[in-house]
C-alpha cells in the first residue's frame, strides 16, 4: 500500500522537530550529564500523556546569520500532559537549539501555554535550561521576558507555578522563576544569578565560582531562593511530581484527598516524653511531625534555609496540610528575619490554594541584636503576622512548649483568627521566659538580698508554676484545650474534619499593604 506523501512529509517534519538541535548537540548535552528537553518532559509526566503544541514554529529573525539557523519548534518544547492522571502544562527549554536562548517565538510559545493553563485551571511547570536572552533579536527578546513575567504575576495565587532549574538561568531570566511558587534545582548542574562570576570580578574584584555564586546549595542554604534540591535530574523531577500530589489544580479547588491505612485514631505514646524536662534543652520538632502525620511522611520545603523554622506538606487523615513549626534544635526555634519571611511566604501559598495550616509552636521570641534590628526584623516579623492574620483557610495551632512574648501572638494564636488552638501540658505561655521576667519584676529585691542567685531560683520556680503553664491562657479561652501529647493526631484530624466547611472572609479591597 502506497503511503500518502503528505502524511510522509508530516512525519518527517515531526521527526525533525523532535531532534531539536540535532544528534551532535544532543550527544553534547548527554556528555554534560544533562537530559534533553523532551527526555525531561517524559520523566515529569505520566508515560505517553504528553501532547505537544507548536512543534513547527520557527523564529522570524534574519540578522546575524540566524536565517540559516531556523529549527522547528525553536528553543522550547511546550504542551500538556498528566501527573498521576491530573492535567499539568509544561514548557521545557531546549539547550540544543541556540543554547535554549529566549527570543520572540520562544516567549510566544511559553505565553500561549501559560494562558491555556490559566483558562483551564491547571498547574504550570517550567523546565529552565537557557543561555538567556537571544542577543541577535535585541529588545524583542527582552519584551518576550516581560510578557512571561506578566503571566507569572497574573497567575500567582490562581494556579500553582513550579520552576525547575536544569542548567544555567542568568540575568533577566531569573525573574520568571522568582515569581513562581517553588524553585527546584539540581546539585552541581544548575545555576541562577543576575550577573555571572566574570562580571562580579570586574565590578567588585571578588573571586567566586559558578557554584559558590549561584549553585543549588548556595541558593538552598544562603539566599533561600531555591526551595528543593536533588542530586540528579531524575530525582528532581520525581520530587516535582510528589509536590504536585499535595496541591490543588487551582485556587477554586480543594487539595486532593488520598486514602491512607494510617489509623486516624492512632495514639502515639512516644509524644508523652518527647519534650525534655529541662526547658532549655532542645529536641527535633521534625520527630514530632513524623509521629503525627500520615505514615510519617513529611515533604519539607527550604530544608537548609532558616532552619530555626520548618515548613512543608504532609497529610492528616488523607487531607493535605501545610505545616509551620518552630525548630528548637536550631537557634532554640527563635524567629528572625529569614525564618519570618520563609514562613510568611509558605502560609500565603497555603492560603491561596485552600491548604489548611497546622502550626507547631515552641518559640522563645524574636532574635535580638543590632544586625537583626538594622536588617529589618520588625518588618520581617510583620510579614509573618500579616500572613497569618490574612489567611482564611482552617488554622490549627499546637503549643508544645514555649510561646513567649510577641512571637506567641504571631504564631497563629487565637487572637489572629486561629480556629483551633491546643496545648500540651508542657506549654509555657507568658510575656517572656521566667528568668527574664524575674530579673525585671524583682530587680530591686535581688539587688538587696544576701544570696541573689538562690533567691532568683526560688522566684523563677514560683513564676514558672504560676504563669509559665497553658492553664492561664486556657482559663481565658485563648487555648481551646490542653491535651495529652499522645492524643495529638486524632485531635488534629478531628479538628480538620470539623473545619472542612469553614467560612471566613476579609474586607473587600483591591489588595492589602503587606510590609514587603
Amino acid at each position: 500500500m502506497t503511503q500518502n506523501p503528505k502524511i510522509e512529509h508530516l512525519r518527517k517534519l515531526k521527526e525533525e522537530s523532535r531532534l531539536g538541535g540535532g544528534e551532535e548537540r544532543i550527544k553534547r548535552q548527554h556528555e554534560k550529564g544533562r537530559l534533553t528537553a523532551r527526555e525531561r518532559i517524559e520523566l515529569l509526566l505520566d508515560q505517553g500523556s504528553f501532547r505537544e503544541v507548536d512543534p513547527f514554529v520557527v523564529h522570524r529573525t534574519s540578522d546575524f546569520g540566524l536565517d540559516e539557523k531556523k529549527i522547528l519548534g525553536d528553543s522550547v518544547v511546550t504542551g500538556w500532559g498528566t501527573v498521576e492522571n491530573r492535567l499539568v502544562y509544561v514548557f521545557s527549554q531546549d539547550f540544543t537549539v541556540l543554547g535554549g536562548s529566549l527570543g520572540e517565538v520562544h516567549a510566544e510559545k511559553v505565553v500561549k501555554i501559560m494562558d491555556m493553563a490559566m483558562r483551564n485551571g491547571a498547574p504550570v511547570v517550567g523546565l529552565n535550561d537557557s543561555g538567556g536572552a537571544r542577543i541577535q533579536e535585541g529588545v524583542v527578546s527582552l519584551g518576550g521576558y516581560a510578557d512571561i513575567f506578566l503571566r507569572n504575576t497574573l497567575a500567582s495565587g490562581v494556579i500553582p507555578q513550579i520552576s525547575v532549574i536544569m542548567g544555567p538561568c542568568a540575568g533577566g531570566a531569573v525573574y520568571s522563576p522568582a515569581l513562581t511558587d517553588f524553585i527546584f534545582m539540581v546539585r552541581g548542574s544548575s545555576f541562577m544569578f543576575i550577573t555571572g562570576p566574570e562580571v562580579v570580578k570586574t565590578v567588585t574584584h571578588e573571586e567566586v565560582t559558578f557554584e559558590e555564586l549561584g549553585g543549588a546549595d548556595s541558593h538552598a542554604e544562603k539566599s533561600g531562593v531555591c526551595h528543593v534540591v536533588a542530586d540528579t535530574e531524575a530525582n528532581t523531577l520525581f520530587l516535582v511530581r510528589k509536590l504536585l500530589s499535595y496541591l490543588p489544580q487551582n485556587n477554586m479547588e480543594d487539595p486532593p484527598y488520598l486514602e491512607t491505612d494510617d489509623d486516624p485514631l492512632r495514639r502515639e505514646a512516644a509524644l508523652d516524653t518527647i519534650i525534655p524536662d529541662d526547658p532549655s534543652k532542645p529536641y527535633d520538632i521534625k520527630d514530632v511531625i513524623r509521629l503525627i502525620v500520615d505514615d510519617g511522611e513529611f515533604y519539607e520545603i527550604q530544608e537548609k534555609f532558616a532552619q530555626n523554622i520548618v515548613v512543608g506538606f504532609a497529610r492528616l487523615g488523607g487531607h493535605s496540610v501545610g505545616i509551620v513549626a518552630n525548630q528548637p534544635a536550631f537557634l532554640a526555634g527563635v524567629l528572625d528575619i529569614n525564618s519570618s519571611k520563609k514562613a510568611a511566604r509558605f502560609v500565603r501559598f497555603c492560603d491561596s490554594f485552600n491548604i489548611p495550616v497546622l502550626t507547631l509552636v515552641d518559640v522563645p521570641g524574636f532574635l535580638p541584636g543590632v544586625d537583626q534590628e538594622h536588617g529589618g526584623i520588625i518588618s520581617s516579623g510583620a510579614k509573618l503576622l500579616y500572613a497569618y492574620c490574612e489567611a482564611t483557610v482552617p488554622k490549627m495551632t499546637l503549643i508544645t512548649r514555649k510561646g513567649y512574648g510577641g512571637a506567641y501572638d504571631v504564631m497563629s494564636s487565637k487572637h489572629i483568627r486561629g480556629d483551633i488552638n491546643l496545648a500540651w501540658p508542657s506549654a509555657e505561655i507568658a510575656v517572656m521566659g521566667p528568668e527574664g521576667a524575674v530579673e525585671i519584676i524583682f530587680r530591686k529585691e535581688l539587688a538587696e538580698v544576701e544570696n541573689p542567685e538562690e533567691r532568683k531560683k526560688e522566684l523563677v520556680a514560683d513564676y514558672r508554676e504560676k504563669f509559665a503553664t497553658p492553664y492561664v491562657a486556657a482559663s481565658r479561652g485563648y487555648i481551646d484545650d490542653v491535651i495529652e501529647p499522645r492524643d495529638t493526631r486524632p485531635r488534629l484530624i478531628n479538628a480538620l474534619e470539623m473545619l472542612a466547611n469553614k467560612r471566613d472572609h476579609n474586607p473587600a479591597k483591591k489588595h492589602g499593604g503587606i510590609p514587603l
